[in-house]
C-alpha cells in the first residue's frame, strides 16, 4: 500500500513516516517545510493532486499548531484561523474529488469551544464525517520535533534541562494530561489503516496511553536524566484547556494498545534530541 502523509515533518508525521518505512510500506511525504510546492494553503495544488492520485491511503495530519506557548500566542489570530481553514478546504476538496480513504488527525480538545484550535478541529471532524473518513483524537503526542517555534511541553522541558540544567515551568504543574509517545501513535495509525474497512467511522477514536500524569511529574522524570537539573515551578494558570478534563473513549483498545510508558518514552525522546 502507498501512503501519503500530509504533515510529514510534524511531530506525528515524522514518527509515522519512519514507522511505515520500517514496516516495508511505500510512503509519500508532503509538508511545507520540504518546500513551497507542498504548501497546502495553495488552491488546486497540482502536486497535491498528483501525489494523492498516486496514493492508496491518506493521513491528514497537517495543521498550523504547536505547543501551549505557540497556541496562546497565535490561536486567536487571523492568520492561524485562516491558515487552518485554507488547509482543510483544499485537502478535503481533493479527497472528495478523488474518493480516497483517509484518516483525519483531530484532538481531544475538539469539544473545547473556548479554543479556536478546538473549534477548527471540530470543523475538520464534520468534514471527515461528511466524506466517510476516519477521525482520530490525539492526546498530547510527544517525541522528536523539527520546528523550534512549535515545540510542546516535553520537548520544552528536555531542551531546558539539556541546555541550562534547569526546567522553568509556567504553571505549578498540578494539571494532569495523558501523553503518548510518537512511535505508539504511528503504530496505531498504521493499524487503523489496515482495519479501516471494519472499524465504525461514525465515532472518533481516541489515541492515548489512557493514563493521567501531572506536568510536575513529567518535569521530574526528565530532570532525573540530567544530573543536577533544577525544577522551578511557575504561577500561571492553565489558560489553554481552562481546567477541562475529558475522558477518552476506550473503544480503540479492541484494535490497538500503547506499549511505551511515559518514562521510557521520555528517555527515547532525550536520545532523539542528543545532537540538538
Amino acid at each position: 500500500m502507498k501512503y501519503l502523509v500530509l504533515g510529514s515533518e510534524g511531530q506525528i508525521g515524522w514518527h509515522l513516516c519512519r514507522y511505515l518505512l520500517s514496516k516495508g510500506e511505500e510512503v509519500e511525504e508532503f509538508d511545507i517545510l520540504r518546500g513551497e510546492r507542498e504548501d497546502l494553503r495553495i488552491i488546486n495544488n497540482a502536486l497535491l493532486k498528483k501525489k494523492m492520485k498516486e496514493s492508496d491511503f491518506i493521513y491528514f495530519l497537517a495543521f498550523d499548531v504547536g505547543g501551549s506557548s505557540y497556541m496562546q500566542k497565535y490561536q486567536n489570530t487571523y492568520n492561524f484561523i485562516s491558515n487552518n481553514i485554507k488547509i482543510m478546504n483544499n485537502v478535503f476538496d481533493e479527497i472528495k474529488e478523488q474518493g480516497k480513504p483517509f484518516i483525519f488527525a483531530s484532538s481531544q480538545m475538539s469539544n473545547m469551544m473556548h479554543s479556536a484550535y478546538g473549534v477548527l478541529k471540530m470543523a475538520g471532524e464534520k468534514y471527515t464525517l461528511s466524506l466517510g473518513g476516519m477521525i482520530v483524537k490525539f492526546w498530547n503526542v510527544y517525541g522528536y520535533e523539527r520546528d523550534p517555534d512549535k515545540t510542546h511541553v516535553i520537548t520544552d522541558f528536555i531542551l531546558m534541562a539539556k541546555r541550562n540544567k534547569k526546567i522553568v515551568m509556567r504553571t505549578s504543574g498540578e494539571e494532569e494530561r495523558q501523553f503518548l509517545y510518537g512511535d505508539d501513535a504511528a503504530g496505531c495509525l498504521h493499524t487503523l489503516s489496515k482495519q479501516y474497512s471494519i472499524i465504525d467511522k461514525k465515532m472518533p477514536l481516541h489515541i492515548t496511553n489512557f493514563e493521567w500524569t501531572k506536568i510536575i511529574d513529567i518535569a521530574g522524570m526528565i530532570s532525573q536524566n540530567f544530573e543536577g537539573c533544577e525544577i522551578v515551578k511557575g504561577s500561571a494558570n492553565d489558560s489553554l484547556q481552562m481546567g477541562i478534563k475529558n475522558e477518552p473513549d476506550r473503544y480503540i483498545l479492541g484494535f490497538w494498545e500503547p506499549v511505551v510508558s511515559v518514562k521510557e518514552g521520555i528517555k527515547k525522546t532525550i536520545q532523539l534530541f542528543s545532537g540538538y
